[in-house]
């Protein structure tokens, strides 16, 4: 295969993990003889300190001549206190909307070897593995009106969806789950807004289509607790974009690390992939970043964007045969035994890669 895949860096470690997950598409390449055009674009802060918007529209033009897009992390507390359009973060925003990314894809699952590496006890986390479909495009972070009231004083959003928006995501939801355990939980807060209410009614719209995949529904704070005591009860979990933003986090703290997280964002063209965790300023240029969350999403890119599942598979097994190793970076070592810097742990999984070719 002749694919072009376009990095976009970022902010903080974003620059850092994605150099890991290079890496291992370049190994990929070498192993199965594809020819992948690599080439990277400023977005987030790293636009901005160059003088250009957060989102440049040289980026989105590469971003749309893409075969995929693989995102490292944006945010830079420099512009913190900048207007919205000039922060960092409206460029996932505008991006995701520019190219019609509706579904988020949000695995989670635990290592052999990280049973302990979460806040729960082994035998509670035993057997989580569960794909967080969160709505991308819709709900607060893009409802109108939104803003500042002219004297200060106060603020307002809106949280808006329509039919379609709800439909088109759930079918994702469902899709996926005949791959899987066949059980769909679909979160929202009905007993309080009309938005959860449409998106109840919808869901279980479309879930009659699907007889084979069971469907239930879920309140959002009862779903917040049930991860925190009963991770493994879940298959896939459906919801609207605000509530994924946030369970997804706490997915990954439930598994051990905010840096094990990939995800994939999917829409009618190229598909963007991106770590779940932030730009962590605080540890950037340190190598001492979890690379697993960019090269577990490289390994979603290959599957999803490309089509090529048998190197999404290698990717996965060299990411479990370097953890089953002992190979840890810090936040996983929690101060047991040495630990590998970001390079270096994407070198342990790059290698694997080209091992199992020999």
């Amino acid at each position: 295969m002749n694919a072009s895949i376009l990095l976009l860096p970022g902010d903080g470690i974003g620059p850092e993990v994605v150099a890991g997950a290079e890496r291992v598409l370049r190994a990929v390449a070498a192993r199965f003889g594809h020819q992948f055009d690599i080439s990277s674009a400023l977005i987030g802060g790293a636009a901005l300190s160059q003088g250009q918007a957060p989102l440049p529209d040289s980026t989105l033009e590469a971003a749309r001549r893409a075969g995929a897009i693989l995102l490292g992390a944006v945010g830079d507390p420099s512009y913190d206190t900048a207007p919205p359009s000039e922060r960092p973060e409206a460029a996932l925003l505008a991006i995701r909307r520019e190219l019609a990314l509706y579904a988020n894809l949000r695995p989670a699952r635990v290592w052999p070897g990280l049973e302990s590496a979460g806040p729960l006890k082994p035998e509670v986390l035993a057997g989580t593995d569960m794909l967080i479909v969160r709505e991308l495009t819709g709900g607060l972070y893009y409802g109108e009106p939104r803003g500042y009231a002219d004297d200060g004083s106060s603020a307002h959003n809106t949280m808006r969806y329509s039919r379609l928006e709800v439909e088109r995501v759930a079918r994702r939801a469902f899709e996926a789950a005949r791959l899987r355990r066949r059980r769909v939980t679909s979160v929202d807060k009905a007993n309080v807004l009309e938005t959860s209410r449409l998106w109840r009614q919808v869901v279980t719209a479309v879930g009659a289509s699907y007889p084979d995949v069971t469907l239930e529904h879920m309140l959002v704070d009862t779903c917040a607790m049930k991860l925190a005591y009963a991770p493994s009860s879940f298959d896939v979990v459906l919801t609207e974009n605000m509530f994924g933003d946030i369970l997804s986090d706490e997915a990954g703290a439930v598994v051990g690390s905010l840096g094990l997280l990939p995800s994939a964002s999917l829409g009618d063209a190229a598909g963007l992939f991106e770590p779940v965790h932030g730009s962590a300023p605080d540890i950037a240029g340190k190598d001492i970043a979890n690379p697993i969350g960019a090269v577990a999403s490289a390994a979603m890119l290959l599957r999803h964007a490309l089509g090529l599942e048998l190197e999404a598979v290698a990717v996965e097994e060299a990411i479990e045969g370097a953890l089953t190793s002992g190979a840890r970076t810090a936040d996983l070592a929690g101060g047991a035994g040495q630990s590998l810097g970001t390079r270096a742990m994407a070198e342990a999984i790059a290698d694997r890669v080209t091992a199992a070719a020999v």
